[in-house]
C-alpha cells in the first residue's frame, strides 16, 4: 500500500552557486557515504549528485509528510547508489520501504518518492 508520495524539482545552477560559497552546504545535505560517493565523481557530474540528492531528501520528507525539520533532517536521510546504480533510501540508519526516482537536465533535477507499507 503507497504511504506517501512526494516529489521535488530544483535547479542545478541554485545548487552549483550555493556549493560554490561554502562546503559547509556539502556537508550539511550529504551524509558521511554520500560524500564518498559524491568525491568519486568529477565535472558536471558532482553538482548533478549534490542536486539530485537534495532534491530526493526534500522529496523524501514530503512523502513523510513532515518537511525537512526537527524530525526529519537531511542528516537522517540517505540515498545510496547500488553497484548497478540504483538508488536506495535510507532513513535513520535503516533501508526505507519504497521507492526513489532522480532525473536531470542542464538546468534542472528532479526526484520522487513513492513510500510503501
Amino acid at each position: 500500500m503507497i504511504t506517501g508520495i512526494g516529489l521535488d524539482i530544483t535547479e542545478i545552477e541554485r545548487i552549483q552557486s550555493i556549493s560554490a560559497k561554502t562546503r559547509k552546504f556539502e556537508e550539511r545535505v550529504l551524509s558521511e557515504k554520500e560524500r564518498v560517493q559524491l568525491n568519486e565523481l568529477s565535472g558536471t557530474r558532482r553538482i548533478e549528485y549534490l542536486a539530485g540528492r537534495f532534491a530526493a531528501k526534500e522529496a523524501f520528507s514530503k512523502a513523510r509528510g513532515t518537511g525537512i525539520g526537527k524530525d526529519c533532517s537531511f542528516q537522517d536521510i540517505e540515498i545510496l547508489k547500488e553497484p548497478s546504480g540504483k538508488p536506495v533510501l535510507y532513513f535513520k540508519g535503516i533501508e526505507v520501504n519504497g521507492f526513489v526516482s532522480i532525473t536531470h537536465t542542464k538546468v534542472y533535477v528532479a526526484a520522487q518518492v513513492i513510500l510503501q507499507s
